[in-house]
């Protein structure tokens, strides 16, 4: 028996709500199987379903299968274990009826490297480059993230691009005001005071004593510009996302595949200004070129980028029915 319940409700690129009803469809799969009493179950989700509150949901299930006699084991696959040439992770649950003695350890499998997984594609129906329009700002901030780098001001190094190093975009900032950014960026993150998010917005006192000078005139400017926000008594990065217009590298894996892979605002090719298209993102998620996605663009996209890698689900399943042998 196999069961995936959706995992917007477990992933931390959503909302991760806890009450998401459809984090009660992983009970009711266990209950389906201590009626059904198939000999093995297999269960696959984010790994995160397994953090916080949210590992809770996970432990009622794996109780309820250990009192009906199976044996649950977790594993967490790696997509460049298994076939795939991108940072995909998923979590497994294999539960075994009655067994006690099976060591969940899938062989692992080699698969393409970026470059090879994306060639040959110039006369697939699905391969539509949509490029970037010459001189757009998206063209423009596109132009200037090299292979493996993204536009990010909340991470301090060489593969994150601040918007301050686009003047032409984002505006003009002065050497003062660049190094009390990047003091910011920093402070949030060494200096927290809640309990959740990666980053608290900080104090003007503290930036100034970080850099021993005074600071209130750049962060006044800096408010202006729109480079920081103004959340009195706090002050913080205006755009705090964790990467936007990641461009993928040949000689990477690329980032977990996701529905939204053909924008090039979050996603672009590793050599031309583009997003990724429907084809390109099944080719990295092993699905093979016979394999036909049915309807518009965006309904592609989110048919893939939901999918377990075919590789990845083979290597289980392979795994699975050695074991049965």
């Amino acid at each position: 028996m196999l069961a995936g319940a959706p995992c917007q409700g477990f992933s931390t690129i959503g909302k991760r709500s806890v009450d998401d009803p459809r984090n009660g469809l992983v009970m009711r799969a266990a209950r389906i199987a201590v009626a059904a009493r198939p000999r093995v179950l297999v269960m696959e989700n984010v790994p995160a379903a397994l953090s916080g509150m949210h590992g809770r949901i996970w432990a009622e299930a794996e109780a309820l299968l250990c009192s009906a006699g199976y044996n649950v084991r977790r594993y967490v696959a790696e997509g460049i274990d298994s076939g795939v040439p991108q940072r995909r992770r998923r979590l497994f649950m294999i539960c075994w009826q009655g067994s006690d003695c099976v060591r969940v350890e899938p062989d692992v499998v080699a698969g393409p490297g970026l470059l090879e997984a994306l060639s040959g594609l110039e006369h697939n129906l699905d391969h539509d480059p949509l490029p970037l329009p010459p001189g757009s700002r998206d063209a423009i901030i596109a132009e200037a993230i090299p292979p493996g780098s993204k536009l990010c001001n909340v991470r301090i190094s060489d593969a994150a691009l601040p918007t301050w190093s686009l003047p032409g975009i984002f505006g003009e900032t002065t050497p003062s005001q660049r190094e009390l950014l990047i003091a910011v960026v920093r402070l949030r993150r060494r200096d927290r005071r809640r309990d959740f998010g990666d980053a608290d917005p900080v104090l003007p006192c503290q930036v100034a004593n970080y850099l021993n000078r005074p600071v209130d005139a750049d962060i006044a400017q800096l408010i202006a510009v729109g480079y920081l926000r103004d959340l009195a008594p706090y002050v913080d990065i205006t755009h705090t996302y964790n990467g936007k217009f990641r461009r993928l590298d040949w000689r990477m894996p690329a980032p977990t595949v996701d529905t939204h892979f053909g924008d090039p605002r979050l996603f672009l090719h590793p050599k031309e200004n583009r997003g990724l298209t429907p084809r390109e993102t099944a080719r990295i998620q092993g699905f093979p070129d016979s394999f036909a996605f049915i309807g518009g663009r965006r309904e592609r996209f989110r048919l893939i980028g939901n999918a377990v890698p075919p590789p990845m689900a083979a290597r289980i399943a392979a795994f699975v029915r050695c074991a049965l042998m």
